[in-house]
Order: structure tokens, then sequence, then C-alpha cells
């Protein structure tokens, strides 16, 4: 699997404009600054407590910066132009989010079963009928290497944690979102299973949506054998800002102590059990 090389005429899915955010006293980002082109495959990574998910967070408008912006492609409105999240009333943000998935470190799955986690999303912002939301179920539970007629009605709670994230990753399949972004798609998963989601993450990202245009993904993740199988950019947060951003080849190379240090340290942290 390799990433295809990003190309300046690609237009801008995401600008993260001088964000900072802190808890009391405690910095976690200072003026970061980050550019997604549209059909790029980016990692986010670092250490514990670099800031990943927070930055995440903002970039899907679940937390609010303290200082700077996030501008988003808003393709709810043609030629998708660049949105400030802040500006945005709740229903323009909903609109916004339409052409959004996230799969979340602890999968989000509600009570109920596959079907209706998967189905609930197209009811409520499609015009798909019944049926055609049943096709579109069933191809995404394929699409993520699950036994459709295994796996459709049963309840999340009878859901090992590699299949839910497998059913977690389908409804977003199921979208067909522009954007989606994992937060810790492998944490807890063994090597096997972990590799299996590898290749759906892989498969998900540079398969064409059903309008031809390229998915963006952005990823927060402490896998380094994710990393290696997927090649993508490499965006890594230390002391509350960027330290490096570049393609995967260069990672932890000359000049970048910090990254070598990370990718040792790698194992250990993707091993531990998310607190």
């Amino acid at each position: 699997m390799t990433s295809p090389p990003a190309t300046t005429a690609a237009p801008r899915e995401i600008v993260v404009d001088g964000v900072s955010k802190s808890y009391g006293d405690h910095a976690v980002l200072r003026d970061v600054d980050l550019t997604i082109d549209r059909g790029e495959i980016v990692a986010i990574v670092g250490m514990s407590g670099s800031g990943k998910t927070v930055l995440m967070d903002i970039m899907v408008g679940l937390r609010k910066p303290d200082t700077g912006r996030v501008l988003v492609a808003d393709h709810a409105l043609a030629g998708a132009p660049l949105r400030d999240l802040d500006a945005l009333g709740p229903d323009d943000l909903d609109d916004l989010r339409r052409h959004w998935a996230v799969v979340f470190q602890h999968n989000a799955l509600f009570g109920g079963t596959v079907r209706d986690n998967c189905a609930l999303w197209l009811r409520e912002n499609t015009d798909l009928g019944a049926a055609q939301i049943e096709r579109r179920i069933r191809a995404a539970l394929q699409a993520a290497a699950l036994d459709v007629d295994d796996v459709i009605d049963k309840d999340r709670d009878e859901l090992s944690g590699g299949m839910a994230k497998r059913v977690a990753v389908a409804r977003a399949i199921a979208m067909d979102p522009k954007i989606i972004f994992y937060d810790e798609p492998t944490t807890g998963l063994d090597p096997i299973v972990a590799g299996a989601v590898h290749e759906l993450v892989w498969e998900t990202h540079s398969g064409r949506r059903d309008g031809g245009t390229p998915r963006t993904t952005v990823i927060v993740t402490h896998d380094r054998e994710l990393l290696r199988r997927l090649a993508p950019r490499i965006v890594m947060l230390h002391d509350t800002g960027v330290c490096f951003d570049g393609a995967y080849e260069d990672f932890g190379g000359p000049g970048c102590d910090i990254a070598r240090e990370y990718l040792a340290a790698m194992p250990v942290l993707h091993a531990r059990e998310p607190g």
C-alpha cells in the first residue's frame, strides 16, 4: 500500500490556522498550523498527552480552540468553499458534517443491531428508500470483510472488539463520506485483526466515492505497523506544536531526534489499554 503523493493543485480540505488550546494552566496546543489537501491520507502522531485527539476534536467541531480557527471545505455548497467552523450556526454545521464520518476509538456504536447502527444516519440524512438503504448497508458490511448475513442482525453487545471496529468502519463507508476521521482505529486489537483494519482503512481511502471524487483520511494513531503499511503523510505533535510534517519515508530520519525516540516508543504506547 502506497499513498499517492499530494499535488499542489489539489483543493484544500482542512486548514488549521494558529490554533491554541489550554486546560487551566496546561497548554495542549499552541499556534498550530496545518493544511490537509483533498485526497490526502494523513496520520497525526505523538506521545500520549501531545494533543492528537484534542486537535482532531477541534477539526470536527467537537471542541472549540481558545484562539485560531479551523476552515473546512463545505461540500454542501457549489465548489466546496472553505468555511470557518466557529462562524457556522447549528444548521450549517450539520449540513457540513453530513459529508464526514468519524470512527471513534471506542467505536461509539449505540444499543441495537448492526443494521440499526448502519441505517440510522442514512434514514435521517438521505432520501434513500428502505430497500436502497438495505443494499448500501450490505455492501458496506461486505466491504468491511464481514459475513453480512451472520452479523447484520447481531446486537452491539454480541460483537467482539475486532468485529465492532469493522462495523464502525462499515457504518462510515455506508455514509460515503468525503472525509473520514479515525481516532486510534487499532488500539486494543490483536495483530491479525489490526492488520485487517489496516487493509480496510486503505481500501476505504483509495476507493472512489459514488461521485468520483477522492476521499480524504485523517488518522490519530500510535500504530507503527499502520504507518509502515499505509505510508501516509505524517504530522507529529510535540511540546504543544508540530515538530514534523512530511512523508513517512522521512519520518525519524537524521535531524529529527524526537521522531526517532517516538518511533522506538510506539509499540509500548500502542499496546497500552486506552484510558
